[in-house]
């Protein structure tokens, strides 16, 4: 080690001390204190969003089936059953035709459209309407193998779509977007109180009669009830859409879901309610035995990703329709924020937790699921600068963000082979050897993530001029 005083230096005769005073005058390097921190970061952070991308395209191009191949390994051979479902097929769109815009780069552009053929050939239901949510590979041809329909799955098909008419101006692909969300409108949306459902029978009608799951219908759990994750994505996808088009019904449903979103999915202290009847009433287990409860965690626990990501999925929806000062909308999504760093955040290393658990009235409280999930990480670290940049006199969110960033890069991102891990290795080491790919796991999060927060630190975010 260098002293402060000294620098020892080798020679044939042993060790020579020289002055360090000497040295400094010498010395060519730029003193470290003269280095811009933010340069750095955003450097580091452009550099991983081109190695993240490169690892995916052209790697995950299905020139066989078509559309994309779903299951690489964690060091990206392809193993698996390689089916195709709507939600990953239709991200891949979305987040090729973002790249395509981003780089404006044609040869992303060609992969959104390789992706968008498949959806329209092969993914869309041509005899009820709606996209298919899952197809299997059985020798050369593609097998059937969803029960049912999904309307987070056929919001991600607009998404994808209307995304993906925003950098080919191919009107085909916008049209099967609107035709996409007129069949949600008469299938899916409720008409008395308001919202959609996400669990249908495969020609789209409601499943409020069906008694017995004979058909091996997909979620039949949730056939009742509506729910967050369907609700925000439709969300996502509608604000994607009004975009390209400005339609007044597309206007009303995204409206009307920001409202149920903001002001009666997400609690008072909060958070988002999972799941809910059709008349809105939280659906809970937390009246059940210990065992019911934990049978059904996944539907009834505080999801602190969703809350981050929602908060964002609505501040956007705001700004694109236009809302000016939308201190309401401000207001409650930074509560949003404030509870999940107050809970989910761990203070040593940086990242959120997946899931915790309210237990009683006077806020007692546990975190039940500690890993620290890809997507949520992703999904934060793009919220927390946007906080930064709408509540620059809170200096605490910058923090945030740079220790996020900190932790995915050291825990979440594979500097050997490329690519994401599914969970923080702090708390999942396991995830280390766990595939890369496979249909829940694709890259339109951490896409998304790191072109947002290079634009914001750019100056280049839309969404931040609207609040400042």
């Amino acid at each position: 080690m260098i002293s402060k005083y000294a620098l020892f230096l080798r020679s044939s005769y042993g060790f020579l001390i020289v002055p360090f005073s000497l040295l400094c005058f010498s010395c060519k390097e730029i003193p470290s204190e003269n280095k811009d921190p933010k340069k750095e970061l955003l450097i580091a952070l452009e550099a991983s969003l081109d190695t993240l991308s490169n690892v995916w395209y052209p790697r995950t191009i299905d020139s066989t089936h078509g559309g994309f191949w779903s299951d690489f390994d964690y060091k990206w051979d392809k193993v698996g059953n390689q089916n195709k479902m709507l939600v990953s097929q239709a991200r891949h769109v979305w987040t090729a035709s973002t790249l395509a815009l981003y780089y404006n780069d044609p040869k992303y552009q060609q992969i959104a459209k390789h992706g968008y053929h498949f959806l329209r050939d092969h993914m869309w239901d041509s005899q009820h309407g709606g996209f298919h949510t899952l197809l299997g590979l059985e020798g050369d041809s593609l097998k059937l193998l969803s029960t049912g329909k999904s309307a987070y799955g056929n919001s991600f098909a607009i998404y994808g779509l209307a995304t993906y008419y925003k950098v080919s101006k191919d009107t085909t692909a916008l049209n099967l977007a609107k035709k996409t969300f007129h069949w949600l409108e008469e299938h899916a949306h409720d008409p008395e109180y308001g919202g959609y459902f996400d669990v249908l029978q495969m020609d789209g009608s409601w499943m409020l009669d069906v008694t017995e799951n004979d058909r091996n219908y997909d979620n039949f759990i949730r056939k009742d009830w509506k729910d967050q994750n369907s609700s925000i994505h439709l969300l996502e996808s509608f604000t994607a859409l009004y975009e390209v088009w400005p339609d007044a019904l597309v206007k009303e449903r995204l409206e009307e879901l920001l409202v149920l979103i903001r002001d009666t999915i997400t609690t008072k202290k909060g958070y988002l309610t999972l799941h809910l009847r059709r008349d809105w009433t939280p659906v809970s287990f937390k009246d059940s035995t210990e065992s019911v409860r934990k049978e059904n965690f996944f539907l009834d626990h505080v999801s602190f990703g969703h809350d981050v990501e929602t908060a964002f999925l609505l501040l956007e929806a705001s700004h694109v329709l236009g809302k000016k000062n939308d201190t309401l909308t401000m207001k409650k999504t930074k509560v949003m924020v404030d509870h999940a760093l107050d809970w989910g955040w761990d203070n040593s290393k940086g990242g959120f937790y997946e899931g915790g658990y309210y237990w009683d009235e006077t806020k007692a409280r546990t975190i039940e699921d500690s890993r620290k999930v890809w997507w949520t990480q992703a999904e934060c670290l793009n919220t927390l600068l946007l906080m930064s940049k709408l509540y620059p006199e809170e200096p605490r969110y910058s923090e945030l963000f740079e220790k996020q960033w900190r932790y995915i890069n050291t825990y979440l991102i594979d500097h050997t082979h490329n690519g994401w891990f599914d969970a923080g290795l702090d708390t999942s080491p396991e995830a280390e050897k766990r595939a890369k790919a496979q249909i829940w796991k694709v890259n339109y999060h951490n896409v998304r993530s790191l072109m947002n927060v290079i634009k914001m630190m750019k100056g280049e975010f839309e969404l931040t001029h609207s609040y400042q």
